[in-house]
């Protein structure tokens, strides 16, 4: 089995020395990058199993590497970990916000930044694993409290795998059709229309409001209930005009701010 790549980006070289010898120890290949430019550069170039990254760098700072990377769904996965020394709280949720994993403020301990990465590792690999595997039962193996079961498609369990991971897979593989989600607790049922993995519009049903972005964030909240996807073409113009990650990052942005207030 082919070592794990990790991408180490800092502009610190005794940082990028030490971490290097840290995780090659533990059996990963490690790549590093010395500016957020050449991180992104070499990322895209052959995409690694994780991403290890200050913020304060030349060229490009870590918020603008990662936000760059999250916008393509190949990155959508890969997960981030953050080094700096911004170590307040809003830069810990600037962070989170973006997508990252983790987040370890400057200084730190090498050993504990070698069992962050373990654990990262295995969260991440956890969630991707679910959400292929909720995404390739049929649909008549979902939970039975699903309130609409139109189409032949496949379904699963939002306690399993959730709306952010799912609408993120379904981007990165392309897939056209109807998403419809129904929330465990009220019964309310959510419509997604994508078509070649582009969210088009989005509804719930009964109600004339929300809808599209609006209705997005609504089911991002829902965290038990169940989804059937109905593969079919969607011929329907693009009421959303938003890529999926915008419209992720958003949600977390609004969650964030409602939990704060």
């Amino acid at each position: 089995m082919a070592a794990l790549r990790i991408l180490v980006a800092d502009d610190d070289a005794w940082i990028l020395h030490m971490v290097t010898t840290v995780l090659e120890k533990r059996g990963y290949q490690v790549e590093t990058a010395c500016d957020g430019q050449e991180a992104f550069d070499r990322a895209v170039a052959n995409p690694p199993d994780l991403l290890i990254t200050d913020v304060m760098m030349p060229k490009m700072d870590g918020w603008k590497l990662v936000k760059l990377l999250r916008a393509r769904p190949e990155f959508a996965f890969v997960p981030v970990i953050f080094l700096s020394a911004l170590s307040s709280d809003d830069d810990r949720i600037r962070g989170f916000r973006l997508g990252a994993d983790d987040y370890m403020p400057k200084p730190f301990r090498f050993e504990e930044l070698d069992l962050r990465v373990a654990k990262t590792l295995r969260h991440r690999n956890n969630v991707e694993r679910a959400a292929r595997e909720q995404l390739d039962r049929p649909a008549d193996a979902a939970p039975q409290q699903r309130a609409s079961t139109e189409g032949s498609g496949l379904g699963g369990d939002l306690s399993q795998v959730g709306l952010s991971s799912l609408l993120t897979l379904l981007e990165m593989e392309r897939k056209s059709g109807i998403l419809i989600i129904t929330e465990e607790t009220s019964g309310d049922i959510g419509r997604v229309f994508m078509r070649s993995g582009r969210i088009l519009a989005a509804r719930l049903d009964g109600r004339s409001s929300p809808v599209n972005d609006e209705c997005v964030f609504r089911m991002l909240s829902w965290k038990t209930g169940a989804f059937v996807f109905d593969q079919t073409e969607v011929e329907m113009e693009d009421e959303v005009g938003a890529s999926t990650t915008h419209l992720l990052m958003e949600g977390a942005r609004r969650m964030d701010e409602s939990a704060a207030g």
